[in-house]
């Protein structure tokens, strides 16, 4: 296991774009970092540094206490698993974990020994003298796991390994691969926009925006207490609503938006919501309308659970609240935190 750090890094390209903007970032051992933001945000040009497959314009990059700003990616003891895995096609399963193993001149009898290791770790042994063509979405991101994994890397870097699976397989992926870290035990750094991904996975969560790290933070804690509007809106869905008031913004999660009746307790916030239409998701209804009372009417969205059988029509008005801690509070120039406003 190692610890990642960057310290201060800048990553400028051609133009005076800063994709990496005075990024500081500490990783734990062996925890599962996910780097979560838009496309364009810096967050693969974020890892690509830390691979060493791109050269910081300013600041260093350290691993295990020791600064590999400059070093060349296999002197970094990292290995990287890219969205597209970058298997050798005319090569078998086999021949591509093989390939790191023959590049540093390791011992054939040794290099069976580890590929057999990865492939049973990794359920792959029936896979070894299959070409990539002949495998499933899912079976390649095994083997480019694998490949991966038999040169005993400090740290794993994934760029958006599960972004070419369909909905489904995504599912179960995700599963494996936190299987797979939890048994490997190594140091991970994930990246993806999917934030799905980056709550089931991550054992912290970085989101970023515009070469910047907006918070990290456990999962829960991303989710629930957001530094700022960019955070609140990106992460959830749907988004968490925001009303202003005051010169301040009101946030609050659909899920706890609900009808008065079932929001139980005496500090709760009364809100009349004109329903304008509803959907229908895996159980859940998610009621759109305009709320009033906490703030400017506001197009806003209600997320109801199948437990709450209320009913609620289309077209009319419908008494609900939300309890007062559930609220949020944030500035309506600079979008951050701010302390709790008395409504």
């Amino acid at each position: 296991m190692a610890v990642v750090e960057v310290k201060n890094l800048v990553k400028e390209f051609a133009g005076g774009v800063r994709a990496v903007d005075g990024v500081d970032l500490a990783t734990e051992e062996g925890e599962y970092l996910v780097l979560l933001g838009p496309s364009g945000c810096g967050k693969t040009t974020l890892l690509r540094t830390i691979a060493g497959l791109e050269q910081p314009t300013a600041g260093d990059v350290l691993i295990d206490g020791h600064l590999v700003t400059g070093l060349p990616p296999r002197a970094r003891q990292v290995a990287m698993v890219f969205q597209s895995y970058a298997l050798y096609p005319h090569k078998t399963v086999f021949a591509n974990i093989a390939f790191p193993l023959r590049a540093a001149k390791m011992p054939r009898e040794d290099r069976e020994r580890k590929i057999n290791w990865a492939a049973q770790l990794l359920g792959i042994e029936r896979l070894l003298t299959r070409k990539p063509r002949q495998l499933s979405g899912g079976e390649r991101q095994r083997v480019a796991l694998a490949r991966a994994l038999v040169r005993e890397p400090h740290v794993f870097l994934l760029d958006e390994p599960l972004s070419n699976l369909d909905a489904k397989l995504r599912a179960s992926a995700r599963d494996e691969l936190k299987r797979f870290q939890d048994e490997v035990d190594t140091t991970t750094i994930y990246v993806t926009h999917d934030q799905v991904e980056a709550m089931g996975l991550g054992d912290r969560i970085a989101v970023m925006r515009d070469g910047q790290i907006c918070q990290i933070g456990p999962p829960v804690e991303v989710y629930d207490d957001p530094a700022d509007t960019f955070v609140a809106t990106f992460i959830g869905s749907p988004p968490m609503n925001l009303v202003t008031r005051d010169g301040a913004l009101v946030g609050f999660r659909p899920e706890h938006l609900l009808p008065a009746a079932v929001v139980t307790g005496e500090d709760r916030v009364p809100i009349e919501l004109t329903v304008d239409r509803l959907e229908y998701l895996s159980g859940d209804r998610h009621v759109y309308g305009t709320v009033t009372g906490v703030g400017e009417a506001t197009r806003v969205v209600a997320r109801l659970p199948a437990t709450v059988d209320s009913p609620i029509t289309a077209g009319e008005t419908h008494d609900f609240a939300v309890a007062r801690k559930r609220l949020r509070f944030f500035d309506a120039d600079t979008g951050k935190r701010t302390e709790a406003v008395r409504l």
